[in-house]
């Protein structure tokens, strides 16, 4: 919903200036869409915490990671748009936009700054 009702972005796509939106039209996704690739998302998410939290008692809970795995892979496989399983089931791709708060060059500053103070 957070997504639907802030123009494609949720608060970590608007930290990194990115937005989702559909592959076709190039505007905010139908909230059906939307529900589908959170679902995946949601659920790869969900194993992922399940299978770390119990991966001491259980080593078999590594078989819990290959959702997320598989959803990733598919991402760094795709050379032009880098569209993960859940953006091409939901038909979504990831742009970049101005509107956001740009963390991804703004913690390099920081940092930047920190050395030049403790110099």
């Amino acid at each position: 919903m957070v997504v639907d009702r802030n123009q494609g972005q949720s608060l970590g796509h608007w930290a990194l200036d990115l937005k989702i939106v559909d592959g076709k039209s190039g505007k905010v996704p139908l909230f059906s869409e939307l529900l589908k690739r959170e679902a995946v998302v949601g659920v790869s998410a969900l194993l992922t915490m399940f299978a770390l939290s119990n991966l001491w008692a259980n080593v078999g809970m590594v078989v819990l990671l290959l959702p997320l795995a598989i959803d990733c892979s598919l991402a760094f496989s795709d050379p032009v748009f880098r569209q993960a399983f859940h953006d091409r089931l939901a038909r979504t791709i990831v742009i970049y936009t101005h509107r956001g708060y740009s963390l991804d060059r703004k913690v390099p500053q920081w940092f930047a700054q920190l050395r030049h103070r403790m110099r």
